[in-house]
């Protein structure tokens, strides 16, 4: 009796150790991607929807990425010089499925990239990530608060697939 007892006292705290390292991890991504910050906080909303939408697309959610691109659109419309950005973002929003999403990716995150390098960061860097199968082997570039490569125009099919082509600071 005593030998079961403390068999599973010894289980069930390696899973309370395990659950609470899982979450100390997912915690830290967060506070890494929250160390990315604009001077003017209209970009950076609008640089954090982006990043939602990158996200589902790396996730191959479509649902989400749609729903996140309705807010980057909205959080765009207090910059007079994002008129290209919100038409790029009207296109991925007016896209059928998954695939017509990645491509016009594409053109959004050029328009991001403009926007981006035209603001300045108060905190922490961002990197141009860029993959040469993307749109057809034309290739396609995104922004991403993480050197790590998680390509949104393949999701999982090829995740790692692309390289850091410059840091942003």
């Amino acid at each position: 009796m005593k030998l079961t007892t403390l068999l599973l006292s010894l289980i069930l705290g390696s899973w309370g150790t395990y659950a609470q390292h899982d979450h100390a991890g997912h915690d830290q991504k967060k506070s890494e991607q929250a160390a990315v910050t604009f001077k003017d906080a209209k970009l950076g909303n609008a640089y954090t929807h982006y990043i939602l939408v990158k996200n589902a697309l790396v996730d191959s959610d479509s649902e989400s990425a749609k729903k996140n691109a309705i807010e980057l659109q909205k959080s765009l419309a207090g910059f007079s010089d994002s008129k290209t950005a919100q038409a790029a973002v009207a296109k991925f929003m007016s896209a059928k499925d998954l695939s017509e999403q990645r491509q016009h990716f594409s053109a959004l995150s050029n328009e991001m990239t403009t926007l981006v390098k035209g603001g300045k960061l108060a905190t922490g860097s961002l990197y141009l990530e860029y993959c040469p199968m993307a749109n057809n082997n034309s290739g396609a570039y995104w922004l991403s608060n993480e050197k790590e490569i998680k390509n949104p125009y393949f999701g999982s099919k090829m995740l790692k697939c692309g390289s850091v082509k410059e840091t942003i600071q």
